[in-house]
């Protein structure tokens, strides 16, 4: 879907500029502020920095972070020359590398299920350098790539971590400079200057025209680009439509449709095209997420309708025997506390729990093989306690269902999860 038809393609004013341009350049500065904390941490470009298990509340690296695989986390700057990617075997166990390009795009993804369990070698190359025959070609000479690989249990974590530790890339380590990111939510003459920046060190493609042309007024993309030059009157126009952008971000959430008690991704989701606010609105939610072909994340609605669950009490997610998420991977609900700023992180819980899953150890099935999630954030009681998903101690907070290599009836929708229900 073009989401430039619901802005006017004539109107030139500043106003509507500042709202395209803060919806078109918000991924490219969301990630250049991952960039900056690698760099601040003194990480080389060009190399692997892995997790050294799986992620906890303390670990605020990423929005909506997963649960269930433990992360190996490169920024690749191309400028430098090709460079050679290294997937090692992965037998069983889920495996993937996902390649981002600065706009978020992810346009190859190798692993468990396109390149296959074997593992293998892979030449990346930039925008314009020659490619020897089968390289993959990023849209931009910086790449964000994101290894995955499968926790089964806290008895696992060593074990993956073997597997983690030797994806490797092959490259010159880059220590040149990087153009740096800025706060969404910061005054927008610094925010504008850095988009700037990152649009000049990334230029974008030639499918973007339509919307670059909406954004010409402000001077993106180029060196005499200046905010001092705008007048008061030009200043507030921009303001106005910055505002208008934040809102659309919030309002964008994953994108997709809610169908039954879950909203369902956007189908482009991770290759998003020209569909920049809901782009926007992942970048704040969930930078980094995977195309559905790899994954599906499935946000539950809550009863007044939106994805934030509020108050206090005991919710109920009931699954029949043979209604459980269908997949070729593995499945898992993961609970997170929603910021006022949009983001989502696991919080702390007596039990240390932050997802349930089919690889959830103690999960206690019904009779008839049935499978009932509590979600509460006080301990429900001993009969409910081995299937107990935390809810955080206060505030609003938001359920996500990820499904990893989904079957076709997920992907299209047509199996729909059961509704979260509160009793």
């Amino acid at each position: 879907m073009d989401m430039m038809s619901s802005v006017p393609a004539k109107d030139s004013s500043l106003r509507v500029a500042a709202r395209n341009a803060f919806l078109y350049a918000l991924p490219l500065t969301e990630i250049a502020n991952v960039r900056a904390r690698f760099l601040d941490a003194g990480l080389p470009m060009g190399r692997f920095f892995s997790q050294k298990g799986l992620v906890t509340p303390k670990d605020r690296f990423v929005t909506t972070p997963n649960v269930d695989t433990i992360y190996a986390n490169i920024f690749i700057d191309l400028r430098q020359g090709p460079v050679t990617l290294t997937l090692p075997p992965l037998g069983e166990r889920y495996g993937s590398l996902a390649l981002m390009d600065m706009y978020s795009n992810v346009f190859a993804v190798l692993g468990t299920r396109t390149t296959g369990e074997a593992g293998g070698t892979f030449t990346l190359v930039g925008p314009t350098d020659a490619a020897p025959p089968n390289a993959i070609r990023s849209p931009t000479p910086w790449v964000w790539a994101m290894a995955r690989v499968l926790v089964n249990g806290p008895e696992d974590v060593t074990a993956a971590l073997s597997v983690l530790h030797q994806f490797s890339c092959d490259g010159t380590p880059s220590n040149a400079r990087a153009a740096e990111g800025a706060d969404r939510n910061g005054p927008w003459e610094k925010w504008f200057s850095a988009a700037n920046a990152l649009l000049t060190e990334n230029p974008p493609p030639a499918t973007d025209e339509k919307i670059l042309r909406a954004i010409a007024p402000l001077g993106l993309g180029s060196s005499s680009f200046d905010p001092v030059k705008f007048s008061n009157a030009e200043a507030a126009e921009i303001t106005a439509g910055v505002e208008e952008a934040r809102k659309m971000v919030v309002a964008a959430g994953f994108g997709g449709t809610k169908i039954g008690g879950w909203f369902f991704p956007a189908s482009n989701i991770g290759i998003f095209g020209q569909d920049y606010v809901t782009r926007a609105g992942i970048a704040v939610g969930g930078l980094a997420a995977l195309p559905t072909a790899e994954a599906m994340y499935i946000t539950a609605a809550s009863p007044d309708g939106s994805p934030a669950f509020k108050g206090d009490g005991t919710w109920r997610l009931h699954f029949a025997r043979d209604a459980l998420p269908p997949v070729d991977s593995f499945w898992s609900i993961t609970m997170y506390a929603l910021e006022s700023n949009g983001s989502l992180f696991v919080t702390s819980n007596p039990i240390d729990r932050y997802t349930i899953g089919d690889r959830t150890p103690g999960l206690v099935r019904e009779a008839d093989g049935a499978l009932t999630i509590w979600i509460d954030r006080v301990d429900p009681g001993p009969e409910r306690a081995s299937n107990w998903l935390p809810a955080p101690a206060k505030g609003p907070f938001v359920m996500i269902l990820r499904a990893y290599l989904p079957k076709a009836d997920l992907v299209m929708q047509r199996y729909i999860p059961p509704t979260v229900e509160k009793i």
